[in-house]
């Protein structure tokens, strides 16, 4: 059962007014994205091949020289809607992340509810189907990676879990005001991707510019942050989206005054490739 008090921005669709200002904060950098989430309207939206029912933000992809190991989707399911083939890729895998309504997910026959708050990863080569059975749409990331096989490590095991069922892992020295939600043991080296939650409290920053080798996707869930990408602060809210690629400078601090919270990918575990075939 998903907490009740818990917030999670859900994309709405629908057109801005003509009256609005067509100024705003998306920016497309050789270093970093932001798509903030007004970006996300109908016109905006894709449609996929064996989903019924269903509309699909993308706000990631692979780009060669920028980031090249991922794509994420905004998932949008109405009653009744789904797919029984909703990967086309067998060398795929891939994590769901729920922010409003319920979804029935089926792997291998087995079924599994992810409410709001909801988890999931899928390895891939496993067969699975996603549906909804409610009476309200169903509204879900769905972040997807080509997994990277090694000799002598096994496929990582599929993963059911929500946000409340993992206790956060607060990060040192900085006063319980920052703490990452892992969904996978970091440990595990069978996972070359890994999805989290990051949670920085009023007062809570990032205190340095952290430059390094995994891409990333930062989806804000909620709340409200100012995030350095490369050299630029940008302030970014519930429902917008940072896309950067490996060795982009970043670092933020919480905007309060409640929690900023953004879902954080990256690839880990796995040597660089030093050859493109």
């Amino acid at each position: 059962m998903a907490n009740a008090d818990r917030f999670y921005h859900a994309v709405a669709g629908g057109l801005p007014p003509q009256t609005q200002r067509t100024t705003q904060s998306a920016v497309f950098t050789d270093a970093y994205a932001v798509i903030p989430g007004g970006t996300m309207a109908d016109i905006t939206a894709s449609y996929l091949p064996f989903w019924e029912g269903t509309r699909a933000w993308i706000i990631a992809r692979p780009l060669s020289g920028f980031a090249e190991t991922f794509s994420q989707y905004v998932m949008e399911v109405a009653p009744g809607g789904g797919s029984d083939r909703p990967e086309p890729d067998a060398g795929a895998q891939g994590a769901l992340f729920v922010v409003e309504g319920e979804a029935t997910v089926t792997l291998d026959g087995t079924e599994h509810a992810l409410a709001r708050g909801g988890f999931a990863y899928l390895p891939p080569g496993r067969a699975w189907t996603l549906r909804n059975r409610g009476a309200a749409p169903v509204r879900f990331h769905w972040i997807r990676k080509a997994y990277e096989a090694v000799d002598g490590l096994g496929f990582p095991d599929p993963v059911f879990s929500s946000d409340d069922a993992v206790a956060p892992a607060v990060m040192p020295d900085c006063g319980g005001v920052w703490a990452t939600t892992r969904f996978v043991d970091p440990a595990d080296l069978r996972h070359d991707m890994h999805v989290t939650i990051v949670t920085l409290r009023p007062g809570g920053v990032i205190p340095f510019p952290e430059t390094h080798v995994m891409e990333h996707g930062l989806y804000v869930l909620e709340g409200k942050g100012v995030y350095l990408l490369n050299q630029t602060w940008v302030e970014v809210e519930a429902g917008d989206f940072m896309w950067l690629r490996a060795f982009c400078p970043q670092a933020c601090y919480a905007g309060g005054p409640g929690p900023f919270r953004y879902l954080l990918y990256k690839d880990v575990n796995r040597h660089p490739k030093l050859r493109w075939r």
